[in-house]
């Protein structure tokens, strides 16, 4: 999506002759349904003139195209400034810019990152070296949008810092040099040399076609994490890390690689779904095997680490494999300082007890951080699913201070799921009552999202998405319980229709167990919290079960309709009896979190279908799209 885009002679009318800011404000609220905010226009204001002045060159084609915050596809980051055209050989060109406003900066001795102030109330922060920015955003672009490829454009990155009186050994510091050469950067009394680098790939105009292709291009298929698995342990780059993915990699491996002496080190990192906290996780985990530390993946979920293993098998060792990923239960004995590294995805989900019978030990959390010299969380409080669950942000700070640990504490918003949209996760929480926000629509057309009239429906849509790349599946609450596993004939999932035909599936949890995201034949199953928390796939199809029901103007859980073979909210009605503000609050939570986990697995879509039609009508009456679209497009 271009939320602006012109030739240059009609874009430097709009800067000169009118308002540019208001311009682009006017195109933002068309293109997005809703306002930008004050610190955006801001920005609008002062960088959009000084690219004005950049463009008022004789010899930048009147006829270049312009583009003003291009949202790469499957993500939420905006490319700022776009100039198309063709160059001296005639051959298209990209010129992207990352604008700045700064007027001075620190070096950071972390790859990529630089102090600067950074705009808000905020002061001086780390984050992305403006170049490296520039790169990492050409690089999304080039990864996500097939036209890229299929029509040759080549793209050239840069950086101009308008604000930034002249270079001054910092901003382009002997360290940056990697990221200055893949990406230049100018700053205030360098123009004329912006200008030069400028026309150096635009010579002659498009007329906005490049821009056209851009904008039209068919995005490719998002890389899964499952699948890039065995190359980012070999060290490969598989995922471009993009700003605060980038500031929290080099920040645990600073941590992480100074961790042999002095305190124990604990980093907490929290992020919500999608944010790429196990993308950062795995990237780790290569990185410091890399550099010869003893490091290992935990994780409570067994799925995430099956499908891992998986993808390993016939690329590592067997016994090398078995050594990468463990269960966060794996740590009662361990010895003090066993391993250099533990990096624990999914933080939300450990337990106080380990073992089959929740015998063991006395709490993973201090078990974890006894066992490792760096015990590096990645959390989100908003994904605990369990009354057992205990892993939140607070309890991990409260052990690591008890045990005389050093904290850090980074954060990851960036989204790269639910195609970039923030707006649909903003929405999601509005709409579950988990929390209030400025999203009571969904309006984000980039995000499939549909509320079906019958479960049938809703899979054989799951069905037809699944045919081209295995990457659709259907999940639903653990409303219903398990008899297929005493006899694999038996349906678990039934529910009667008005029109007297039933809906009757399987739980997955029977012939692929924690396989079922990628088992080809598992899209005819269905699967629950237990083996998709921590994977994703293009398209999920969630049922909503009668725990979740829309009475007097409010969503109402209802934990009775929970499966008895559910262990989620197990001791539920004891703690009742005890404390029953306190375990009515957790029940709701944690159903509200089951269904948000679950509606968030999807990149490019979410399907639901609701047993209680008041709750169907209600997620309809919040949504402002088009639900008589046709099922499958």
């Amino acid at each position: 999506m271009i939320i602006y885009q012109a030739t240059k002679r009609d874009f430097l009318n709009h800067a000169f002759k009118d308002d540019i800011e208001d311009v682009v404000s006017s195109h933002y609220r068309h293109a997005t349904g809703h306002g930008a905010g004050p610190s955006e226009i801001r920005a609008w204001s002062a960088s959009l003139l000084q690219m004005a002045k950049v463009l008022q060159d004789d010899d930048i084609p009147e006829q270049a195209g312009i583009a003003i915050e291009y949202q790469v596809p499957q993500t939420s980051k905006r490319i700022d400034f776009l100039i198309t055209g063709l160059d001296a050989d005639r051959q298209p060109k990209v010129v992207i810019v990352e604008l700045k406003q700064w007027s001075e900066a620190r070096v950071s001795d972390k790859d990529g990152i630089i102090w600067a102030r950074r705009g808000g109330r905020v002061g001086e922060t780390e984050g992305a070296h403006p170049s490296y920015q520039a790169w990492s955003y050409a690089a999304l672009l080039r990864d996500f949008n097939a036209a890229v490829e299929d029509d040759a454009l080549e793209l050239r990155p840069c950086a101009y810092l308008h604000s930034y009186p002249a270079r001054d050994g910092v901003i382009d510091h002997a360290a940056y040099s990697p990221h200055l050469a893949r990406a230049p950067l100018f700053v205030k009394n360098e123009r004329a040399k912006l200008q030069a680098f400028i026309r150096q790939h635009v010579r002659h105009g498009d007329d906005r076609n490049l821009l056209y292709r851009i904008e039209h291009g068919r995005i490719r298929p998002s890389k899964m994490l499952s699948e890039a698995v065995a190359g980012l342990l070999q060290g490969k780059s598989e995922f471009i890390l993009v700003d605060d993915q980038k500031l929290v990699y080099e920040s645990v491996l600073k941590v992480a690689t100074n961790s042999s002496t002095g305190n124990k080190q604990v980093i907490i990192i929290q992020g919500g779904p999608g944010t790429g906290k196990s993308v950062v996780a795995l990237n780790l985990l290569g990185a410091l095997l890399a550099r010869g530390k003893n490091a290992r993946y935990v994780s409570k979920n067994a799925a995430p680490r099956a499908v891992y293993e998986a993808k390993l098998t016939g690329s590592v060792k067997k016994s090398r494999i078995s050594n990468l990923f463990s269960g966060s239960g794996a740590f009662t004995e361990a010895a003090a300082d066993a391993f250099d590294v533990l990096i624990v995805d999914e933080a939300h989900r450990l337990n106080e007890k380990s073992g089959l019978y929740s015998n063991l030990g006395e709490n993973q959390i201090k078990e974890l951080i006894h066992a490792s010299r760096c015990t590096v969380f990645f959390v989100d409080d908003d994904q605990r699913v369990t009354l057992a669950d205990i892993g939140d942000a607070q309890a991990l700070r409260r052990w690591a201070h008890s045990m005389d640990a050093d904290v850090t504490e980074l954060a990851l918003a960036s989204q790269f799921r639910c195609s970039g949209s923030d707006g649909y996760l903003a929405w999601l929480d509005d709409v579950l009552e988990i929390r209030q926000t400025a999203n009571p629509v969904f309006e984000d057309a980039g995000y499939d999202l549909r509320v079906l009239d019958s479960p049938e429906a809703l899979h054989r849509l799951i069905e037809q998405r699944n045919v081209a790349s295995n990457k659709a599946r259907v999940v639903a609450g653990y409303c219903w319980s398990w008899p297929s596993k005493k006899d694999p004939k038996a349906d678990d999932i039934v529910i009667d229709m008005p029109d007297g035909h039933s809906y009757r599936r399987q739980w997955n949890l029977g012939t692929d167990g924690s396989l079922w995201i990628v088992a080809p034949e598992s899209v005819a199953q269905v699967g629950c919290i237990h083996t998709c928390q921590g994977l994703e796939v293009d398209y999920v199809g969630v049922i909503i079960g009668p725990d979740l029901v829309y009475r007097d103007d409010r969503i109402q859980v209802v934990p009775d309709a929970r499966a008895k073979s559910d262990k989620s909210i197990r001791g539920l009605k004891s703690w009742m009896k005890r404390d029953p503000h306190t375990a009515g609050q957790l029940a709701d939570r944690i159903i509200k979190n089951t269904y948000r986990t679950l509606m968030t697995r999807g990149m490019k879509g979410c399907y639901v279908y609701c047993c209680d039609p008041a709750l169907a009508d209600y997620l309809r009456s919040r949504m402002s799209l088009n639900q008589d679209a046709p099922v499958l497009d």
